[in-house]
């Protein structure tokens, strides 16, 4: 006889999908309507694999990252102590860097080298000590369903199973009941394996993008210039949520560096060494990641040199991040946070239609996607062709007019209403993916395990400083970025929201919005 499992179903890859098709399964033996039925079941919980992962050999590479600790310590504790014995006003580097500046990015450095390698050894312990649990889990479900298999016997003929005695039924019944438990169990056990592993994945993707210095690998700058490039943060804003060059610019600017041909390379490192702040120079490494050339880098350095770092990040920084955004202040009566903050340039709102009032989400979206990854683009909406202008409403046409232009491209609807999902994916690709040199490809959620299955990529994305654009039925907003357990979203009305992971798996994007657009049905991710 041929089981059903045999010839119609086939276990999952994924721990997550294996712990839905166990759930169904531990519904579906309830209902099973012969022991035959029953032993088919059981058969096909076995053949799910148990929970992957060494908690062992997780628990050892904890201490080896334990051990590390104390060392970074003591190099942080010694470029502190040099840092305070009042160092000469020297220049350093290939591109005039003060050493005072390179003494403090090396114990900024040393320090968030040390808080990376603590959070690995919690990390990784935490990722050890749910996989033992889920491991024992797993095998108590699988012992008892042993059991059961081997408390029912053979399988019944044919003629067996045209009669089944009070007894008989009795005990099938009661194998089934036992049997849903022990599946239940294992469904647990693969539930919790999948969400420990993307926790473990955030944490662990987290602290990969904020090893920041080593990912300009570049021949052409010294080890100076490249730490004092990655450490330099957003004008007034705080620097560990606000760094000028992501890890994916700092990637993209050193590969486009040792691109560049000699007399263009001469020209790119005299502009860096003739900035006049950390900031001037972090932007002018932003635009070369950006893709532009060194011709574009001058006249874009024309129009910021000398500019003072609140300057720069007014006009070249349109998104910032800070802790008391993340504050949780309740909802108000429409499903929207209470605690937003408002984009504003000059007073005016980075906003679709210049006030909120057309439909062009998703082209708005995508301005401003392109303006947090290419400050000449920014600045072109912000400062005019001359860069110089602080004029809300000469900033306002150019927006709208931008969001126009984009709408239009990416086939929008009449009076500015409305965009399919490939008109969003082709404007995303042509907008943000030139900027980033990526090609985002959509995807569509149903549900929220697919919701929770595509977390991990889309933290890994905006970690890096690759924007994610999000949408609803009727609405589409950028996530911009991630810390802990909470994302950033940028909503084209003019604001940004920290909503919870939770929040954006479980329906609730309401709250970077308002109640009439509670999912997020669809993403854009770059490949």
């Amino acid at each position: 006889m041929v089981s059903v499992f045999d010839s119609l179903f086939d276990p999952p890859e994924s721990a997550a999908d294996r712990a839905v098709w166990l759930g169904g399964l531990a519904e579906d033996v309830r209902g099973a309507g012969s022991k035959n039925d029953v032993l088919d079941f059981i058969d096909g919980a076995l053949r799910v694999p148990p929970p992957d992962g060494d908690p062992g050999a997780l628990e050892s590479l904890a201490r080896l990252y334990r051990s590390q600790t104390g060392y970074v310590a003591g190099v942080f504790e010694q470029v502190d102590q040099v840092s305070r014995k009042g160092l000469p006003e020297v220049w350093v580097g290939d591109t005039s860097v003060l050493a005072s500046a390179a003494v403090a990015a090396a114990g900024r450095s040393a320090a968030q080298l040390g808080e990376a390698f603590q959070g690995c050894v919690v990390t990784l312990l935490t990722l050890a000590d749910a996989i033992d649990d889920a491991q024992v889990k797993d095998r108590r479900g699988r012992s008892r369903l042993a059991e059961q298999k081997h408390a029912l016997g053979g399988r019944d003929g044919f003629f067996d199973n045209l009669h089944e005695n009070d007894g008989e039924e009795a005990e099938r019944k009661a194998a089934a009941d036992v049997s849903s438990q022990a599946i239940g169990l294992m469904s647990d056990a693969a539930a919790e394996v999948a969400e420990a592993s993307r926790v473990a994945a955030r944490e662990l993707n987290k602290w990969t993008a904020e090893a920041r210095a080593g990912k300009l690998e570049t021949g052409q700058l010294t080890p100076v210039d490249k730490l004092v490039l990655a450490d330099t943060g957003v004008g007034g804003v705080e620097t560990e949520l606000n760094e000028v060059l992501s890890a994916d610019d700092l990637t993209r600017a050193s590969a486009h560096m040792d691109r560049l041909k000699p007399g263009d390379r001469a020209e790119m490192e005299r502009m860096l060494a003739q900035s006049s702040s950390p900031q001037e120079r972090a932007y002018l490494m932003k635009t070369l990641a950006a893709g532009h050339t060194v011709a574009e880098i001058r006249e874009f350095r024309k129009k910021i040199h000398g500019k003072s770092p609140d300057w720069l990040r007014e006009h070249l920084s349109p998104v910032v991040s800070d802790r008391a955004g993340m504050k949780d202040k309740g909802q108000a009566p429409n499903g929207s946070n209470i605690n937003k903050t408002p984009v504003r340039f000059d007073g005016q709102d980075w906003a679709q239609g210049g006030d909120g009032s057309e439909g062009t989400c998703v082209a708005s979206s995508t301005v401003m996607a392109r303006a947090t990854v290419d400050p000449v683009y920014a600045l072109e909406l912000t400062g005019g062709p001359t860069g110089q202008e602080n004029d809300p409403d000469a900033f306002r046409e150019r927006l709208v007019s931008e969001q126009h232009r984009l709408h239009e491209e990416g086939g929008g609807g009449d009076n500015w209403n409305g965009m399919d999902a490939e008109g969003r994916e082709e404007i995303t690709d042509s907008t943000v993916g030139s900027a980033t040199g990526d090609d985002y490809e959509r995807r569509e959620l149903d549900s929220t395990a697919e919701r929770r299955a595509v977390l991990t990529e889309i933290e890994k994305s905006v970690a890096e400083g690759k924007p994610v654009p999000v949408g609803g039925d009727g609405h589409a907003m950028t996530i911009i970025a991630q810390e802990g357990d909470k994302l950033q979203v940028f909503n084209p009305w003019g604001t940004t929201t920290w909503i919870s992971e939770d929040d954006f798996v479980n329906g609730r994007m309401s709250k970077a919005s308002d109640e009439r657009f509670p999912d997020a049905n669809l993403v854009l991710l770059p490949r």
